[in-house]
Formats: structure tokens, sequence, C-alpha cells
């Protein structure tokens, strides 16, 4: 994760689950690596070579899916774009960039087979900036998977608090401030925990319907609630 409006700050205050093969939060996204499969085994029934972006995106995170990508490594390339580059150890498969997912010149005139982005769309920032990256997830390629944490399930994930995100603003920024929350240490400045604050807004089903309205909407469950929401575009 990094310091960025495309990903999560790289401020940990424990261990980092995702990184765990056994957690819980790790065997999500390898569930969630079955709706990803499809969409780039279209793009490669189309082409040798394919070109996949992944918004916010960590080497790391593509481990759920690592036996399909090393059988294919010889004919994929994948962007990993985050306002910080993240080092990589695959270069022959992984390209990191630093950018702005949000920025509406992002990457002007080309044209990407896949588009990925998990978990990146509730930390960019205001709603107008959650626009921009919907439309730059749309319009660099014509097959997207964008996968957020539901607004509306009661634990909040980044905090790991259960209702932080139904606080009223002050309140959520006045807790960061007093203590140690999730991934994040106590943060005493203001200025500092309303921008993390801000950075971490869980959106809804129907924020991510008007989002992404050209796109096929599944909820993931977790003891019969929504528990994040994807949305998927094929084609």
């Amino acid at each position: 994760m990094t310091v960025s409006l495309n990903a999560p700050p790289k401020k940990k205050a424990q261990k980092n689950p995702y990184a765990d093969r056994e957690s819980l939060e790790f065997n999500f996204r390898a569930k969630r690596f079955q709706n990803i499969r499809p969409l780039i085994e279209d793009a490669l029934a189309e082409k040798r070579q394919i070109r996949i972006l992944d918004l916010g995106g960590t080497e790391e995170y593509w481990k759920i899916g690592a036996d399909f990508l090393n059988h294919h490594r010889q004919n994929m390339k994948i962007t990993l774009l985050n306002l910080e580059a993240e080092q990589v150890e695959d270069t022959e498969m992984f390209h990191a960039l630093s950018g702005d997912a949000a920025d509406p010149d992002l990457f002007a005139g080309e044209q990407f087979d896949f588009v990925h982005s998990n978990s990146v769309v509730e930390h960019v920032g205001s709603w107008e900036r959650m626009m921009q990256f919907a439309e730059n997830t749309k319009r660099l390629s014509r097959r997207y998977f964008v996968q957020t944490p539901n607004f509306w399930f009661p634990f909040e994930p980044h905090f790991r608090m259960p209702g932080f995100q139904y606080l009223p603003k002050t309140a959520r920024i006045a807790l960061v401030q007093r203590f140690q929350l999730g991934f994040f240490p106590r943060t005493p400045d203001p200025e500092e925990a309303c921008d993390l604050v801000e950075h971490n807004t869980l959106i809804s089903t129907r924020q991510m319907r008007r989002l992404f309205d050209d796109g096929h909407i599944v909820l993931e469950k977790f003891a019969f609630l929504n528990k994040s929401i994807m949305a998927m575009r094929t084609h």
C-alpha cells in the first residue's frame, strides 16, 4: 500500500493480513480472482501479448493468481500505477509507474487490454475524483474489474472498527487523532487526521452503479451481508 490517492497509506499499525495466505482477507481476494481470470483469458484469446493496467496495485496482490500468471507470463505485462512507484521484483511481468489514477490526461491516447483495481476507488478523495477515476477506467480499456468495500457492511476494513464509517466526520477525525486504528497509527495532527479520513471513504452499491454505469455489478457476501462491490465490463 502506498501513501497516495490511489491506494491506502504505507503506515501500518499491525501485520498486513493481505500478505498472509491463511488470512480471511487473502482468501476473499483469491475468490475474487475467479471473476478476474475470465477477463484476462478473453483478452489472451484476442491477442498473443496483452497489457494490463492495475490502478493502485501491488506486485504482492497478484499472488492470488500466481499459478495462472506464471503459466501466461510470456504473454502479459502488468503496469502498476501509484502516486509513488512501487518496488517490484519480477520486472519481466511487472512495470511500476508513478501517476494519479484520477488525472483526466492519464495515459492519453493509449489503450490497455484490461484495467484492474482492487480496493482503491474509496481512497482517491472527493466524489469528483472518484468520477474521474471511473472515467479513466472505462476509457482505457474495453474490459475492467473494479472492487471496493461496501459502505453498508458494518465492519470498516481500513480502520478495522465496526460502524466507523457511519460516524460523523468530526467524530472519525477525533478517533483517528486519539487512537491507533486498523492499519494506521494514532495521528494527532488535525490536518493529517482529516486527510486520512477523507482518503478512506467507503461508497455504496448505488454510488458504484453511478460510477460504473456501463458495467455489471456483483456483490461479494460474508455472513449473508454484502461485504464488497465489484463492477465489471467484459467487452
